[in-house]
């Protein structure tokens, strides 16, 4: 007989030997977790197990029978479920998937090690994705700097001036609340819109304390002045509000606007009620003349005679 086949007979033999030691079922003590298996399932694929059971490694058991290996066993329920079956329920965190990834390698499982690296590169790429995704906002330095950016930018533009800064008069007890929910609105609309509008800061000290304005093709649109001045007990207050409904109605109005080859008559005419009857059918139309007929008639008609 070869050396080969005496080395193959010698491995089937040790299996053998192992398969009838350990019985059918397999008791594991992974770092003080218990696990009940069976022999099939730790030798059903070259893994280190594989290697323990076949006779290649040394194997150390307690007294009762149980396998010691010197691992934490916190993650071990993942890798015995995935050898059994070939299900695996990844976690979605990074951390507990570097540590699974590590665990796989310490037993050898290398179909388990491909699966997880490859979950986490796509959660690298989905990360890297949202972060080239984030919002951009422009901040204002200079007076000078938006006439530029208006005239250059096809975007349209909503820009909010913030001064809180401007203490010519004490504010009133709301008005810092208000304040902060016209900055948090801003911040809702360029993360919702940053795709579609150019959102612009402007922090440079004007006179206006909370102020948006709204430009499209290159003018300045509308405009929401949120402050205004009160009058208290011997002294003047700013009082900051919250017009919440008309930012929102005139950041779709600017929408109209991303087409700067559109002429701004265009807009204006498709979007002002006196040219409505423009687009008027025909049988809108043969009701309009008939009405107008018959309130011309009724005016022309002579007074009878009693």
């Amino acid at each position: 007989m070869s050396d080969s086949t005496s080395s193959s007979v010698s491995n089937r033999n040790s299996s053998t030997n192992n398969s009838n030691h350990f019985g059918k079922y397999v008791k594991l003590n992974v770092g003080n977790h218990l696990f009940l298996t069976s022999f099939d399932t730790l030798t059903k694929e070259d893994t280190m197990f594989k290697a323990m059971f076949s006779g290649r490694m040394e194997v150390v058991q307690d007294s009762e029978g149980w396998v010691l290996i010197d691992r934490d066993g916190k993650h071990f329920n993942i890798i015995l479920n995935y050898l059994r079956d070939s299900t695996l329920n990844l976690p979605d965190c990074t951390q507990t998937l570097n540590e699974l990834l590590q665990e796989a390698k310490f037993y050898c499982i290398q179909s388990l090690i491909e699966l997880i690296e490859q979950h986490i590169r796509i959660r690298l790429r989905k990360n890297a994705g949202d972060i080239d995704a984030c919002c951009k906002v422009i901040m204002l330095t200079s007076a000078k700097e938006l006439p530029n950016i208006v005239a250059t930018v096809r975007k349209p533009i909503v820009k909010l001036a913030i001064n809180r800064h401007n203490n010519k008069y004490s504010y009133t007890a709301s008005s810092d609340e208000m304040l902060m929910k016209n900055i948090e609105l801003f911040d809702k609309l360029s993360i919702r819109l940053q795709n579609r509008i150019l959102f612009v800061k402007d922090v440079t000290g004007s006179e206006e304390i909370c102020c948006w304005s709204f430009y499209g093709n290159g003018q300045k649109m509308a405009e929401v002045c949120c402050t205004s001045i009160v009058y208290a007990t011997e002294r003047k207050q700013n009082k900051v509000e919250f017009f919440e409904a008309r930012i929102y109605e005139e950041t779709l109005n600017i929408l109209l606007y991303e087409n700067r080859n559109a002429p701004v008559d265009e807009i204006i005419r498709a979007t002002t009620p006196r040219f409505v009857s423009n687009s008027l059918n025909d049988d809108d139309l043969d009701e309009e003349r008939w009405t107008n007929t018959s309130s011309a008639s009724a005016t022309s008609r002579p007074p009878r005679k009693r």
